[in-house]
């Protein structure tokens, strides 16, 4: 692909734009005179609705220039939606990120990916499933995809890199703000083991409420199949079930979420026909795929075990953040 410059940093910046419209604007630009050469009314015809008002195509590059400089400094990079590069599996979905922001190594497309999420206020025998699951997977060669949150998707960071796995973790902020901060070692160690950080927010976009139901989405997109281990019924691992489902991936619901206190969304996913699994075995059954034993790493020194985070867990789960 020629050098598009700054042009993806651009559109990755223009205001109020939805993902459809905003990989439009990627598909015509190839470079920034491309993106300075639009008037207000091709801009319009391009996104599909009137503007309030022209772009500030000015301000837009200079703050594109900025970015280019934090994303050197924190190694951030970033692929369009046009680049070869692209992880081909968000192509498929309705409203793909125009502008991928990555931290690690860029998923093997050549990988199934499992997706393990669930609530931040777990039960034990939940944390116990996500973490043995996704350890199991690794050993199998199969890296894990998750949100980055305290609770379930954590652990299944956890149990993934514990096992040797490229995990990966999808933030709702900037990839220089690692959100929650309770896990940024979590984030440094999945990047030092080969995975990946990845991002749909250009650098020093804070945490927003609204940014994590987005988020999900590309967790879904990038997992053939995800199972959500334990969640309430006002959980958003709820809405990446929504996600799973419209995308036309697998959607599996673990064990230890269906009697469990904080199960009631699982248990209704369950009435309405989500599988039951225990275990990664069948889900490789499933998609009858033979495993491939994996080199397994040993725990970093100091590195604690799942009963250990488990009884640590307690004042974790009274810090008030909202579930997903």
């Amino acid at each position: 692909m020629a050098d598009r410059g700054l042009v993806d940093l651009m559109i990755g910046r223009i205001p109020r734009l939805s993902p459809v419209e905003r990989v439009r604007v990627c598909v015509h630009c190839n470079q920034e005179a491309d993106l300075f050469g639009l008037s207000k009314r091709a801009m319009e015809i391009l996104v599909g609705r009137s503007l309030d008002q022209r772009w500030d195509l000015d301000a837009l590059y200079t703050q594109a220039e900025r970015d280019a400089t934090v994303a050197r400094m924190w190694g951030i990079g970033y692929v369009a939606y046009v680049s070869p590069q692209y992880p081909p599996l968000l192509r498929e979905i309705y409203d793909p990120p125009a502008i991928l922001f990555y931290r690690g190594q860029l998923p093997n497309p050549e990988l199934p990916i499992v997706g393990i999420i669930g609530t931040r206020h777990p039960s034990a025998a939940a944390l116990t499933q996500a973490y043995n699951m996704a350890k199991d997977l690794a050993h199998m060669g199969i890296p894990v995809i998750a949100g980055l949150a305290l609770g379930i998707d954590g652990m299944a960071h956890r149990g993934n890199s514990d096992g040797g796995a490229p995990t990966i973790a999808v933030l709702g902020s900037g990839l220089d703000e690692v959100y929650p901060a309770g896990n940024r070692l979590l984030a440094r160690r999945i990047i030092e083991q080969g995975g990946v950080l990845l991002s749909e927010y250009p650098p020093g976009t804070s945490p927003r409420k609204w940014h994590f139901p987005a988020r999900n989405r590309i967790i879904s997109a990038l997992a053939r199949g995800t199972v959500i281990v334990e969640a309430p019924e006002s959980s958003g691992a709820l809405i990446t079930a929504r996600f799973v489902l419209e995308q036309g991936r697998d959607l599996w619901v673990a064990s230890a979420g269906i009697d469990s206190p904080q199960g009631a969304g699982t248990r209704k996913l369950v009435t309405e026909g989500a599988k039951v699994i225990s275990s990664a075995a069948e889900i490789l059954k499933e998609w009858d795929i033979t495993p491939k034993e994996a080199p397994r790493q040993p725990l970093p020194e100091g590195e604690f075990s799942v009963s250990a985070w488990t009884a640590s867990l307690a004042h974790t789960l009274h810090l008030g953040y909202e579930d997903r």
